[in-house]
């Protein structure tokens, strides 16, 4: 039996398209213990959304998942039924997307969307859906969350939209919430507000977050682990002050070297070469060799992921030095 929340074992989703196969998932494992926070992070087409979708079951037509395993509270996902996907969705786990408009209808009010969303997966009466919902509004920062619930999509902000989808989320207690990139359209000032609320958040109800994201100065307030994909696979992941600090795999030291800070003010921005892979014809080996600072012959071979004893692993053949000697190492 596993300890873990979300056990997640070599998962594969693919897109079959007419010019080949989109490997966008390649093989990732990771898992998310409750209460915790896992930062997933990585460039556009890394393939951190289609886990999202994956974990959801919402991938669609040309994709499916191929192969893996996807197991929350020790319960296998891909076997589900129908039915049982949509009792999973919105009461166990939930979903908050980029455009807050993917979870709100514009022709609703938001009090018949929200208390539809409650009374889909419970028997309970209109007045205390209503009272939840009015709760989970105050919760997320709304003011005068009676008389804002009475409000249409359209008459809200681009940053309280998106509190709003936060709190839709939050109507039935989710034990995980699927964060992809909410609060990449808004400003600093609301993005920060947001983030302080989702802490606020899952330490009150010790739920469970993957915060899905490409910027990692978001991460670094406010994540316990992060994991780093690269052209579908997990290349990293760790404790996220500890990754950020020792970088082990060039890809990760690539990204948080072009991060601006005010201790490089007046330097030039590092810039990793090349470009990212077609994930319909990835090259041999690792996938990150042709950008790579550090790439010898053996790459062309497929790298073993390496495992620390502080719950660092790293997907490399010469990653950078670590002060602990690797516990295990297995294929990729």
């Amino acid at each position: 039996m596993s300890s873990h929340l979300l056990d997640i074992r070599n998962l594969q989703t693919n897109f079959y398209t007419r010019a080949g196969v989109v490997r966008a998932v390649n093989g990732i494992s990771l898992t998310v213990d409750k209460g915790e926070v896992l930062g997933l992070v990585g460039e556009s087409g890394s393939g951190k959304s289609v886990t999202g979708f994956s974990i959801m079951g919402l991938v669609d037509p040309p994709g499916r998942v191929a192969g893996g395993s996807i197991k929350f509270k020790d319960k296998e996902l891909l076997t589900q039924t129908d039915a049982e996907w949509r009792d999973f969705r919105g009461n166990h786990v939930a979903m908050i997307f980029q455009d807050p408009m993917m979870t709100l209808n514009p022709v609703l009010r938001i009090d018949t969307q929200m208390i539809e969303a409650i009374r889909a997966h419970e028997r309970v009466s209109k007045a205390e859906a209503m009272r939840r919902s009015v709760e989970a509004l105050g919760m997320v920062g709304i003011p005068s969350p009676e008389e804002r619930i009475k409000s249409y999509p359209h008459q809200f902000s681009g940053g309280m939209r998106q509190r709003v989808a936060i709190a839709t989320g939050l109507l039935n207690n989710p034990d995980l919430i699927i964060a992809d990139e909410p609060t990449t359209a808004l400003d600093v000032t609301i993005q920060g507000q947001i983030l302080s609320e989702m802490q606020k958040l899952c330490r009150k109800t010790d739920m469970a977050l993957i915060w899905i994201t490409h910027d990692l100065t978001v991460i670094a307030g406010l994540a316990q682990r992060v994991a780093v994909m690269y052209a579908g696979m997990i290349i990293e992941q760790g404790p996220v002050q500890d990754v950020l600090d020792n970088p082990l795999h060039p890809y990760t030291e690539g990204l948080i070297g072009s991060v601006p800070g005010r201790n490089r003010r007046g330097q030039k921005l590092y810039q990793i070469p090349g470009t990212t892979p077609s994930l319909i014809d990835l090259p041999p080996g690792c996938p990150f060799r042709m950008r790579c600072p550090r790439a010898t012959d053996v790459c062309l071979e497929v790298p073993p992921v390496t495992t620390y004893a502080e719950g660092r692993e790293v997907c490399c053949f010469h990653p950078g030095e670590y002060q602990s000697q690797p516990t295990t190492e297995r294929s990729s």
